[in-house]
């Protein structure tokens, strides 16, 4: 990995502060880094070395009787970030890995050994080590609009290794800490204050607007006894182990070994509850010190910062080109039409008009705006008044003329060439001269789509992803005749829905769908061929995607998949195979996956569907393959064909790439991302003779 790293210090300042009510004197460090909130706390080494002195200063102070309690907080919007990835990213021996462990429990440990009570005012995000920082003291204290609590460690390829893992599970169980250890990170679902506080994470919701002065009054309330906190026994160690266990055989059936760190926490917790807390904290040492120094870490890592640096798109224009929104234009109202209606009015605050053929049609699009809403207010998740804003905002209509007053009108309607290019047209006529016109396709050609109107610069390829609300990426497409002022508009949309955008070329599949229908394309083939059906759904999961490829099947439509197999098949030639027994499937409506059988689970493939594969195969061609060989077979194409997209100019980087597929196919951090991957198993070296990143993956992007 790359040495050059200079740190952000953040630094641990310590003041005294007399508390209500007559308690006594209190100790207060604040970490904070001297900046503003949009540079996050974060530790490295040196800032380590800052909070260590000023917590053994304060530590003297409390043996000495000089305070009655002790307390940290953060600058505002942060207690801390967590450990400096860059930082991380820079260690190159086993000491310096083990020594990244020793000092956070050094410096930490402290916090809940003093002969006083300590305290974590929580005032804004705690993430990895600055959440245990918080867990490490006696009490918690959390501001009620804080948003981002969490141990994301098991997505980044860590476990929590400066107390998290041992201290969590004894705090609020060991059923709630592998939620928050392991499912939530692998979902990036982090907790919000009340969820912290129900948790027992914090120990009181206290508002913001005087959250310190609260807090003091709370600490002195516990100080002097009219203020008891109570604690959860922990589970005995039967329960204890047959929790873990089952978490086991749930990441078995998730990971499949693909990702090593949730076994390395499993492995901490399979301990047991009768560890001591020097035992707890030597084994997470060693464990950070293992996972620091894997193949698997140095791919997140990548993939992490490739993801952040993503941000600030390669081959982006000045965004200063953006034409202003101030209305929107949907064409269709069906569910992919509905979906961007609600985010655009959401996100943009501009009125939206969806429009479609018939009253019907609109009318089942605004419901699911409607219903969108009222789900999301029901969940906690929006606001109610937030929420009318919303739906008044989205007008439907079945008049083209309405879209005369849109300045960015977006087409959403089915994957049809002829019927986008008359779509197309029927716009031009009513539409100013300047409007922006985006198509959502998936796959189709957005220069042919507009190769007969009359102003084709105008056109720009804007293909979201399926949840449009959940899906983070955008596929920003180049046509031929594409001006820059389109492009920096489309990237400008792209950024106020807080999505990232990647620019890509206008070929066959764009980036995600060219490479994951050749994906899904080769287990059908293998399946076609002879393969059994549940072999080859289960040949992916070393990948460690987040579903099957029938489960995905499903998910996308069998007839969408099919759809896209059949245009890159006829567009890019044999390699992308024909399925007779996928045409089959949606000629009959059928299903290819069964629901899963409890949640969180994988879908099983329904044995029904194999009836319609391999009819078309004579005896003596079929060819049944073990799960090693249709793997074998994937990776293989896949090397080739990113090979050509990358020589075909469909990207510019291998990077590009990777971010790709992380945000808009499920491709797990811990692989780095597809190329890093196929480096790393010899694949690009065997089938293209070099490897996507001859310098391997140490230095951090600086754009993508």
């Amino acid at each position: 990995m790359s040495h050059e790293f200079e740190e952000i210090v953040t630094h641990a300042l310590v003041r005294d502060i007399t508390l209500p009510s007559d308690a006594g004197t209190l100790a207060l460090i604040t970490i904070d880094n001297g900046l503003d909130h949009t540079k996050p706390t974060t530790l490295g080494p040196q800032s380590m070395k800052e909070i260590k002195a000023a917590v053994e200063e304060v530590h003297a102070r409390a043996a000495r009787g000089e305070i009655v309690a002790a307390a940290v907080t953060g600058k505002p919007y942060y207690l801390a970030a967590g450990a400096d990835l860059k930082a991380v990213a820079t260690i190159a021996t086993d000491e310096q890995a083990r020594d990244l462990g020793h000092t956070g429990h050094e410096a930490y440990r402290l916090l809940g050994e003093m002969a006083v009570p300590t305290f974590a005012f929580i005032n804004g995000a705690a993430l990895g080590g600055g959440l245990e920082i918080a867990l490490n003291c006696t009490y918690r204290t959390i501001a009620s609009d804080v948003g981002g609590i969490a141990l994301p460690e098991t997505a980044l390829g860590l476990v929590p290794g400066w107390g998290g893992a041992y201290i969590l599970p004894r705090l609020i169980g060991i059923a709630a800490a592998l939620d928050v250890m392991i499912a939530r990170p692998a979902a990036n679902k982090p907790l919000k204050a009340a969820e912290a506080a129900g948790l027992g994470i914090a120990d009181i919701l206290l508002e913001p607007a005087d959250f310190l002065e609260q807090s003091l009054v709370w600490a002195a309330g516990v100080l002097n006894g009219s203020v008891t906190v109570d604690r959860r026994e922990i589970e005995s160690p039967e329960v204890w182990n047959a929790t873990v266990r089952a978490a086991r055989a749930q990441v078995d059936a998730t990971v499949h070994g693909a990702r090593p760190a949730p076994y390395k926490l499993l492995e901490l917790l399979e301990l047991g509850p009768d560890t001591s807390r020097d035992e707890g904290f030597a084994a997470e040492d060693r464990a950070l010190e293992e996972l620091i120094m894997s193949e698997e870490f140095r791919a997140s890592i990548y993939a992490f910062h490739s993801v952040n640096a993503a941000k600030r798109p390669t081959g982006a224009p000045d965004p200063k080109l953006a034409q202003p929104i101030t209305r929107v234009g949907i064409v269709g109202a069906g569910l992919m039409a509905a979906q961007l209606a609600f985010l655009f009015s959401q996100r943009l605050s501009v009125p939206v008009v969806m429009r479609d053929l018939d009253q019907e049609r609109v009318d089942k699009g605004l419901q699911f705006v409607a219903s969108t809403a009222e789900k999301l207010v029901a969940g906690g998740k929006l606001k109610a008044a937030v929420a009318d804003k919303i739906v008044a905002g989205v007008h439907g209509t079945t008049e083209l003329g309405e879209f005369a007053q849109c300045d960015f009108i977006i087409e959403a309607v089915t994957e049809i060439l002829p019927l986008k290019k008359k779509v197309f047209a029927e716009l031009e006529q009513v539409i100013s001269p300047t409007a922006i016109l985006a198509t959502n396709t998936s796959a189709l050609s957005v220069t042919e789509m507009a190769a007969d109107l009359q102003h084709p610069q105008r056109v720009v390829g804007l293909h979201f992803f399926n949840p449009v609300a959940q899906m983070p990426l955008i596929e920003v497409i180049h046509a031929e005749k594409t001006t820059d002022e389109a492009l920096a508009t489309a990237f400008a949309v792209a950024k106020k829905l807080r999505k990232t955008a990647v620019l890509a070329g206008d070929r066959p599949g764009f980036v995600v769908n060219r490479l994951l229908i050749l994906l899904m394309g080769k287990i059908v083939e293998a399946i076609e061929n002879g393969t059994d059906i549940s072999v080859a759904d289960r040949a992916l999961r070393p990948l460690g995607l987040p579903m099957g490829p029938f489960a995905l099947f499903d998910l996308v439509g069998p007839a969408v998949g099919l759809h896209v197999l059949t245009s890159l098949r006829q567009d890019l030639g044999e390699r992308f195979p024909a399925s007779p027994g996928l045409e089959q499937v949606v000629a009959e409506g059928a299903r290819v996956s069964l629901p899963p059988v409890a949640k969180g689970l994988p879908a099983e493939v329904d044995p029904a569907a194999a009836r319609f594969f391999g009819k078309e195969t004579h005896e003596s061609q079929r060819e049944s393959l073990t799960e090693d060989e249709v793997l074998d077979r994937v990776l293989t194409a896949l090397t080739a064909e990113i090979g050509m997209m990358l020589d075909e100019g469909v990207v510019q980087t291998p990077t590009q790439i990777d971010v790709c597929m992380i945000l808009g196919a499920g491709w797990s951090f811990a692989a780095g991302g597809i190329t890093p991957y196929l480096d790393r198993t010899g694949y690009s070296e065997k089938i293209l003779g070099k490897r996507f990143h001859p310098q391997g993956i140490a230095s951090v992007p600086a754009h993508v």
